[in-house]
């Protein structure tokens, strides 16, 4: 469960543990970590634990994922982690690329290298991509993760076709503006740019979702719960957008 210690990741830990996973958290936060730990569901007897790695540290994620396949079959695989700065895609630098790709299409490789075998051998497993609507229609001013999402969606779709034969499922939940501390990040880089208060971007975005709200990060944890669990075993290679109607695509 990557990027579990907070937003979209720390609710889809609370949605599958009530639901009877027993959840294996990974983020860099050990402190945010031990907290969200002592939250989930154990009603079921669920021994949850957690695991430490900096996905900016594309060594310490490998080693941390051969660990934990080595100690057991891995059934749900749950890709997430944060966005990157806004910016226009021509002023980003080769090395804002180089680390994006290294954080988001580079990680969730080395994830599915690791814990594949184990879903192979019992018989069941789910990979879960957490992306963004910008793999549908790109997201003004966000460049390097509009162009890195998109090479995340290239990804799961080749690899959903190479992992159907083993009834292994891989799937991207697009999560459009979502009430997290991501969302909040972006409002106030535009808001300091454009010299304007946080609430006139609040305002601007609110009226292109037909909904008039943001979303609730247990809405798309829903989703990814639905995904991850038996019913959804003949859904593989989709990208479904949890955004309130904004997508203008079909």
């Amino acid at each position: 469960m990557c990027g579990s210690s907070q937003g979209i990741g720390l609710a889809t830990a609370v949605e599958l543990a009530l639901l009877g996973a027993t959840c294996i958290l990974l983020a860099r936060n050990e402190e945010r970590l031990k907290k969200v730990l002592s939250t989930l569901d154990t009603s079921n007897g669920q021994q949850h634990r957690y695991v430490v790695a900096d996905f900016a540290e594309l060594a310490q994620v490998a080693a941390v994922a051969a660990k934990v396949a080595a100690e057991g079959p891995i059934h749900i695989l749950i890709n997430n982690t944060g966005g990157r700065a806004a910016g226009a895609v021509l002023a980003a630098s080769a090395a804002a690329f180089t680390a994006a790709f290294s954080q988001h299409l580079l990680c969730n490789q080395t994830l599915a290298q690791a814990v594949v075998p184990g879903m192979i051998k019992a018989g069941y497993g789910r990979i879960i991509n957490i992306i963004s609507t910008s793999v549908k229609t790109p997201i003004k001013n966000l460049g390097v993760s509009n162009t890195t999402r998109w090479a995340v969606a290239a990804w799961s779709k080749t690899l959903a076709t190479e992992l159907a034969p083993h009834g292994i499922t891989v799937n991207n939940v697009l999560p459009g503006s979502t009430s997290t501390a991501r969302l909040e990040g972006l409002f106030n880089s535009s808001a300091a740019a454009r010299n304007v208060t946080t609430d006139v971007i609040e305002a601007e975005w609110l009226k292109d979702i037909p909904m008039q709200r943001f979303g609730e990060a247990r809405e798309i944890a829903a989703l990814a719960a639905f995904l991850a669990s038996p019913a959804a075993s003949y859904i593989t290679g989709t990208s479904t957008a949890v955004d309130g109607g904004k997508t203008p695509v079909m």
